[in-house]
C-alpha cells in the first residue's frame, strides 16, 4: 500500500520526515488529527530495525494519541514522533538542538514531550530551539516527570476492572503481572506492591527486573513466560502489539490493563479478549495520566488538578465497561465509538462556526 493510501485508511493528516546531516538525526513527526487542538505526543528514540518499522511505529501511535486525547476530554489532537536511532549512543546535545529546530518549524501544529527512550533532560536541551516542549523538570518551568501520573492512572485503571470484575476495587491480596518495568511499569509495580498486590514481573533487561523485585519482594519470570502466569491482571507496560494471536491464547488473567501504548497488535483482538471473557482496559484510556500532566502544562499547570482529572480514569472505566455490558459490545468498541462521536461532534460544530475576526 502507498504511503497517501496508508494516511488515508489510518486517518492522518500530516507525515513530516527530518534529517540532518551533521547530527544524523532522523525523525519523523505524525500528525494524525487536529480536530480538538494542536497536536499532542511523545516522541520515542528506537534503533528501529528498518525505517518501514519506524513508520509503522509512528502511524500507529499518533492515532492512538487522538484517541487518548478525545477520551480524555482534553482540547488537543494526536500526534507522535520517532527518532531513529539507538538513545544509549546515538544522543548528542547537536542533535537534541537540531530536533527542536525541526519541532519548531512546525509552528505549533505540534507539541512534544518525553517517551520511550527520551526523558525530560533531552528536552530541556531542544527547548532551547523550540518552543513547543512540554514535560520538562519542574527547576526548568516544567510539570516534570510525565511517568509518575501515568502510573497512577493506570493504578486506577485496575482498581476500576477489579471493581468491575470482582466487586471489589483493593489490589490487596490479588496477583498482578507486570510485563516491562521501564519507567512507568517499576512506578506501578512499586505502588501496587505496597498495597499489598503480590507482583510479577518480566522485562527483556533482567538485571533490572531482578533488581526492581529485590526491592519489593516480587516474583521475576522470562519475558516469555509472562503471558501464561496464573494472575488477576496481566499488565503490559512496555512495547506495542503484545496481544495477538499467539499471546492472548496463553494468558491466565481475568483483566488486561496496562501502560503501554497499542496493546493490541489487530482492533480484532480486542474482540478476542472479550469473547474468552477477559476484561480488557483500552490502552488510550487507562494510560491517559501523562496526556493530562502535559495538557495541563501547556494550559498553565496546575498539579492537583492534573492529578485529579486522573484519577478520574476509574470513573471514565466503569462508565464504559458499563457500556460494553448493556450494548453487548467489546470495551475496545465501546471506547472507538464514544471517541469518534465526540471527534465528529466537534468537528461539525467547527464547520458550522462563524469564524473569529
Amino acid at each position: 500500500m502507498g504511503i497517501f493510501d496508508e494516511m488515508s485508511k489510518q486517518g492522518h493528516e500530516q507525515l513530516v520526515f527530518a534529517y540532518d546531516r551533521t547530527t544524523n538525526l532522523r525523525t519523523i513527526v505524525a500528525i494524525h488529527n487536529t480536530t480538538l487542538g494542536p497536536a499532542l505526543g511523545g516522541t520515542r528514540m528506537m534503533p528501529y530495525p528498518s525505517e518501514q518499522d519506524a513508520l509503522e511505529d509512528v502511524m500507529r501511535l499518533s492515532r492512538g494519541m487522538t484517541y487518548k486525547a478525545a477520551a480524555s476530554g482534553v482540547n488537543y489532537g494526536g500526534g507522535k514522533a520517532v527518532i531513529w536511532g539507538d538513545p544509549s549512543r546515538d544522543k548528542s546535545e547537536a542533535m537534541w538542538r537540531a530536533y527542536g529546530q525541526f519541532i519548531q518549524a512546525l509552528g505549533g501544529r505540534f507539541i512534544t514531550g518525553t517517551d520511550m527512550g527520551t526523558y525530560p533532560e533531552d528536552f530541556v536541551i531542544a527547548a532551547e530551539e523550540s518552543d513547543y516542549m512540554v514535560g520538562l523538570p519542574e527547576e526548568y518551568g516544567g510539570s516534570g516527570d510525565t511517568s509518575i501520573l501515568t502510573a497512577v492512572g493506570v493504578f486506577e485503571g485496575i482498581r476500576a476492572c477489579l471493581q468491575f470484575v470482582y466487586g471489589d476495587d483493593s489490589v490487596t491480596g490479588r496477583t498482578i503481572a507486570i510485563q516491562g518495568v521501564g519507567k512507568v511499569g517499576a512506578k506501578l509495580a512499586r505502588d501496587l506492591a505496597h498495597k499489598g498486590a503480590k507482583v510479577i514481573v518480566a522485562d527483556v533487561d533482567q538485571a533490572r527486573a531482578q533488581a526492581l523485585a529485590s526491592e519489593i519482594s516480587a516474583q521475576v519470570v522470562s519475558p516469555d513466560d509472562i503471558y501464561s502466569v496464573p494472575c488477576d491482571v496481566f499488565s503490559p507496560c512496555s512495547v506495542g502489539g503484545v496481544l495477538n494471536d499467539r499471546t492472548i491464547p496463553l494468558l491466565q488473567a481475568r483483566i488486561v490493563a496496562g501502560s503501554a501504548n497499542n496493546q493490541l497488535a489487530e482492533e480484532r483482538h480486542g474482540e478476542l479478549l472479550h469473547d474468552r471473557g477477559i476484561l480488557y482496559a483500552p490502552d488510550y484510556i487507562i494510560n491517559a495520566g501523562g496526556m493530562i500532566q502535559v495538557a495541563e502544562e501547556w494550559g498553565g499547570y496546575v498539579k492537583e488538578e492534573a492529578e485529579r482529572q486522573t484519577r478520574l480514569i476509574y470513573k471514565r472505566l466503569l462508565e464504559l465497561f458499563a457500556i460494553s455490558e448493556r450494548e453487548g459490545i467489546s470495551p475496545n468498541q465501546a471506547a472507538a465509538v464514544m471517541v469518534e462521536r465526540r471527534l465528529q461532534t466537534i468537528h461539525t460544530i467547527h464547520r458550522t462556526t462563524i469564524p473569529k475576526a
